[in-house]
């Protein structure tokens, strides 16, 4: 998850899914939902990874702080969160378990840090640290490759959809030997388990649509001074979709500079030089509620030759 602002939208259902979250800046619109992911999770047995600017410690111990957590020792589970502070060349990394109520008065972890955040099989997350009046992460999330099932070659082999798709996109992520045995379990009604044996690469040249990967970036409250727009442009570099905030459109642009925010004008520019394939913009002063088809418009408008 890119920012932690209201998750009223989302069930407790996907929010129980949610294992790594970067949050750009700790202004209260994007880590106001902080406390409700917190409360979803507590007496899970689970580690919630959670990466910051600078001082990002200082504000979860903050968060943490405003609670009383005298029961949470006799939870049975244990829940954990793993708070990494990012810094231009180090990421210093605090853990707090519930079952100590959240106290960690040991120094912080440090580790080196060069750009990449987290690194999965299936995907990556890097990130670079941009001016907001204060410290703000851009972030960029890359796909290694993209795993399409086909449906109708499920239906020819007589394979239902289910859990077991899961363990077959691992494998190939995780580049297990395509000449290896794999397993396709399911259950029917009643409880009858059925399994049928395939050659990995077989079942994979039958069932899947191997792509190259996309790339998303994610930007928000940022000022176009000349730094940060040539930061923004390196990491959106080539995106496949780029996720950009415009606040204001560009007959303000006095007002978004001193707000140290974005014009679409500015927003549509960026992409632009980046050389992104398509943007969405987002964050829109609450002035523009019901034209957000200006914004729109004036971002196309630069970005498009």
């Amino acid at each position: 998850m890119f920012d932690l602002g209201d998750l009223g939208m989302l069930s407790a259902r996907e929010l129980l899914k949610v294992s790594h979250v970067f949050v750009t800046h700790t202004h209260m619109d994007h880590f106001i939902g902080f406390d409700t992911l917190l409360r979803i999770l507590l007496g899970r047995d689970k580690t919630l990874h959670l990466f910051g600017p600078p001082n990002f410690h200082r504000h979860v111990e903050g968060k943490l702080a405003g609670y009383t957590w005298n029961l949470v020792n006799e939870f049975e589970n244990a829940f954990t969160l793993a708070v990494n502070e990012v810094h231009p060349d180090i990421i210093l990394k605090k853990t707090y378990a519930c079952q100590e109520g959240f106290l960690n008065k040991a120094a912080a972890l440090t580790m080196p840090f060069s750009g990449t955040l987290l690194k999965e099989p299936a995907f990556s997350v890097q990130c670079l640290l941009l001016n907001h009046r204060t410290p703000c992460l851009g972030l960029s999330l890359k796909e290694s490759f993209s795993i399409n099932i086909i449906k109708e070659k499920l239906e020819e082999l007589e394979l239902p959809v289910g859990p077991w798709l899961n363990r077959f996109k691992s494998a190939i992520y995780q580049g297990e030997d395509l000449k290896g045995d794999f397993l396709v379990t399911w259950k029917e009604a009643g409880g009858i388990t059925h399994e049928k044996r395939f050659r990995l690469g077989d079942l994979a040249e039958k069932i899947a649509r191997i792509t190259p990967g996309q790339k998303i970036v994610y930007i928000t409250d940022v000022v176009a001074d000349p730094e940060n727009c040539r930061l923004i442009i390196a990491l959106a570099q080539g995106a496949d979709l780029l996720f950009i905030e415009a606040p204001f459109l560009d007959n303000e642009k006095e007002t978004a500079w001193k707000k140290h925010h974005l014009t679409a004008r500015e927003a549509g520019e960026l992409a632009k030089k980046a050389g992104v394939k398509d943007f969405r913009l987002f964050h829109f002063s609450p002035r523009y509620k019901g034209h957000a088809e200006e914004l729109e418009k004036e971002a196309r408008q630069a970005f498009e030759p």
